[in-house]
């Protein structure tokens, strides 16, 4: 048995669900569209340049759901899974994840995106335990804020030693597979890291130190 960690966006899935749920939310009308829009796609092309400012863009990224009924939310989200991550869902990653199920490993999923987004595809690739960043919540609504440390970059790395404290558990032979140069605090702590259809940078560093690299797209 061994842990296995799945990166989730541009990962297990052809897209990022993050930059997904900002396209959804301009199209339908929830937020300023073409505003709205053109913050999404500056944000998203930091995050692949790695000089994104988590604060700045989670300050962005949490303002819709502040106030809102849950209720409300939730029915956004259910016609966002249909719209924008079902297309997505990649045949070869829930072949992935399966081989991994039946060695006996445990399963994580670790996401900067937060995890009123990404919990329910969690639930998707039938994965119980989801690592997000946690949109702070008071008296039943969100309130736009972070509640902790957010999982990206070296954060994950300290959401993950805590999770892994928590449940007495180490890294021994675990597993990581990410798509990004972000996620090189972690994956140069795992015994195991997988460059899964990897960005420019990461590919570079892959092939320096002989990482697999592997794809899960057709």
């Amino acid at each position: 048995m061994a842990l296995a960690i799945f990166d989730l966006d541009n990962t297990l899935l052809g897209g990022d669900s993050d930059y997904l749920w900002g396209q959804y939310l301009a199209e339908t009308g929830v937020v300023d569209g073409a505003h709205y829009a053109r913050e999404n796609q500056r944000y998203y092309d930091a995050y692949h340049a790695g000089t994104l400012d988590i604060m700045q863009f989670l300050e962005f990224a949490l303002r819709p759901l502040a106030g809102v009924p849950v209720a409300q939310l939730h029915a956004w989200r259910k016609r966002y899974l249909e719209l924008k991550i079902q297309p997505i869902l990649l045949p070869k990653a829930l072949a992935l994840i399966e081989r991994h199920k039946r060695a006996g490993d445990t399963l994580l999923i670790i996401t900067a995106t937060n995890r009123f987004v990404t919990e329910p595809i969690a639930e998707l690739f039938g994965i119980a335990h989801l690592i997000a960043t946690e949109p702070e919540m008071r008296d039943g609504v969100y309130t736009g804020r972070v509640d902790g440390i957010p999982s990206f970059r070296e954060g994950k790395v300290q959401r993950l030693n805590a999770w892994l404290e928590s449940r007495d558990e180490s890294l021994d032979n675990s597993w990581f597979y990410s798509d990004s140069h972000n996620d090189l605090p972690l994956l140069q702590k795992v015994t195991h890291p997988i460059a899964v259809d990897p960005d420019e940078e990461l590919r570079r560093i892959a092939v320096l130190h002989a990482w697999p690299v592997i794809s899960l797209r057709d």
